[in-house]
Parts: C-alpha cells; sequence; structure tokens
C-alpha cells in the first residue's frame, strides 16, 4: 500500500474516533453518505477518488466531458479534480448546479479552468506557479465549521505544493473568506490563501491550492519524527488493535498531514449534508403550509 494512502486510513480512523467522542452527530452525517450524493470528477494530476476508494467514502466518478450532460442536484457535493478541464456546456452545468445550492469542491488548475471561467470576480490565479515543495499551514478562523479540528494544540501540518500549483489571488475580498493560510507561500509567491470559500446564490464554492491527494509530507521537527501512535495520544485516543495496524511503520508527521486534509473534507462534507437536511425541512414546511392554505 502506498505510503500516504496509508496514512490517510489511519488519519480517517483516529478522525473518526475523535468526532464519535467529540461529534457524534457530525460523523453520523458523515456515514449516511450514499454513491448518488458524491459526484467526483475525474482529473489528471489529482486524484481524489483515489482517497474515498481508500477510506470507503461512497461516490460516482464522471469524466470532464460529461459535466455538461449529467443531471445534477443540489443535494450533491461536487468535486472536481485539477486540472478541470471542462468544455462550455459543463462551465454552465456547474454554475447552475452552485446558483441552486450545490456545494463545489476543486482543487488547484481548476482556479483559472474553472473558477474564474463559472464565477469570474471572486478569486484568480496570480501567475506565479509553485515550485514542488511542502509549506506550513494555519487555520485563519478556528471557529469555521468548515476547518473546525483541522489544527488543533500542538498540530503544525503542512501542505505539499505540487510543481506548478496555483497560488490564489483574492479579488473581493468582502465575499471570499480565507480558510487556511500560509506565510510561507506568501513569502515566496505573493499569496497565502492555502483554501478559500466563497457563496453564489444558495450555494458555496470551495478551494484549494494543490491536490487533495497528498504525496508525501515533510519532517521539520523531532515531534513529527515520532510514530503516529504519539499522534493518536495527543488526540486523547487509546488505538484498538486494529487501529494499531493501520498506524504501524508511518511516523506522526505522515499522520497529522494526512489528518488535516482528512478532517477538511469531513468537515466540507458535514456542512453540504446539514444544507440538504434544511432544505428538505424548508421545502416540507412550505408544502405544509400550501396545502393549509388550500
Amino acid at each position: 500500500m502506498d505510503k500516504m494512502e496509508k496514512a490517510y486510513r489511519a488519519s480517517w480512523s483516529l478522525m473518526r474516533e475523535k468526532m464519535k467522542k467529540e461529534r457524534k452527530e457530525d460523523l453520523e452525517l458523515v456515514e449516511e453518505v450514499k454513491k448518488s450524493d458524491i459526484i467526483v470528477v475525474s482529473g489528471q494530476y489529482d486524484y481524489i477518488e483515489n482517497v474515498f476508494k481508500s477510506l470507503g467514502i461512497p461516490h460516482t466518478v464522471i469524466r470532464p466531458e460529461q459535466v455538461g450532460v449529467t443531471p445534477l442536484s443540489s443535494k450533491q457535493l461536487l468535486l472536481i479534480n485539477c486540472p478541470g478541464n471542462l468544455d462550455e456546456m459543463g462551465i454552465k452545468k456547474v454554475q447552475g448546479f452552485v446558483r441552486d445550492g450545490g456545494f463545489l469542491f476543486t482543487t488547484d488548475w481548476s482556479l483559472k479552468n474553472v473558477l474564474e471561467k463559472a464565477f469570474p470576480g471572486f478569486v484568480e490565479y496570480n501567475n506565479k506557479p509553485t515550485g514542488d515543495e511542502v509549506v506550513k499551514i494555519e487555520v485563519l478562523d478556528a471557529e469555521n465549521p468548515l476547518v473546525k479540528g483541522v489544527v488543533e494544540d500542538k498540530d503544525e501540518p503542512v501542505w505539499w505544493l505540487e510543481g506548478s500549483s496555483y497560488p490564489i489571488r483574492i479579488l473581493d475580498k468582502d465575499k471570499v473568506r480565507t480558510l487556511i493560510q500560509s506565510d510561507e507561500l506568501k513569502k515566496r509567491y505573493g499569496e497565502e490563501p492555502v483554501a478559500v470559500t466563497f457563496t453564489v446564490g444558495g450555494g458555496r464554492v470551495i478551494h484549494m491550492i494543490s491536490h487533495y491527494y497528498l504525496q508525501r509530507s515533510e519532517f521539520r521537527t523531532d515531534r513529527q519524527m515520532k510514530s503516529a501512535e504519539a499522534y493518536a495520544a495527543e488526540k486523547g485516543i487509546a488505538p484498538a488493535a486494529g487501529m494499531k495496524s493501520e498506524l504501524k511503520d508511518l511516523s506522526l508527521g505522515e499522520v497529522e498531514s494526512a489528518y488535516s486534509s482528512a478532517q477538511f473534507f469531513a468537515n466540507i462534507l458535514v456542512e453540504q449534508r446539514k444544507q440538504v437536511k434544511t432544505m428538505e425541512s424548508e421545502k416540507k414546511e412550505k408544502v405544509g403550509k400550501e396545502k393549509k392554505e388550500e
């Protein structure tokens, strides 16, 4: 098994255990997801579907050219892998999907290929491609539900920037919120956002630099070179026998980096499912009111 794939599996197990103790209702939302709830658009450089397959997260994969002709519902979460090469029909479908209440999650080159075209005026590529390197990240607003638990206490996760990743320039600072940032990224490439979000119509867009499928980490401190079980201890989790085997041969730094992105996606999924339930409740209430008026 690929080392980072193993790190993702271990981090997902740790995250589930922590959410069982602290966010049980949120975990239930994550675990009720069906295959039709998550649509992944395949890419050439990012492979979110590989992470989901490894973690057992139900999802449906479609090709970029299928986006424009695939029925999409505002109750779905749409993820577009880098590079996000959609045709004109696909771009229009994405626009309508978000405006109608859908959640859209995009990575790296989708910034230029999808977001600049579908939602101009919010964010853009600053034309300063990154090198193949790793940067330290910080959560800007720890109270924001989209980044809850991504970085805690002693955590010092790093984010891998694959060669030629696209730095995010925010155009509308009133509407675009930075979720995760990096001072190192700003010093090197002029922009600090690692992950941003904004709303359009009834839906939400979330975008992150680089790729969701992490292929490596980096050790910067003695702490990060400790065992993965030490990370579990920091999270207050006593690994059962099965989890111990998942953590075996992994370092704290590897699991920590995978954990930050796993928790980030879990949060996105939780907020998306909450919105769906709100929409369903409002629809039911509206129907009930109309029947009474009849």
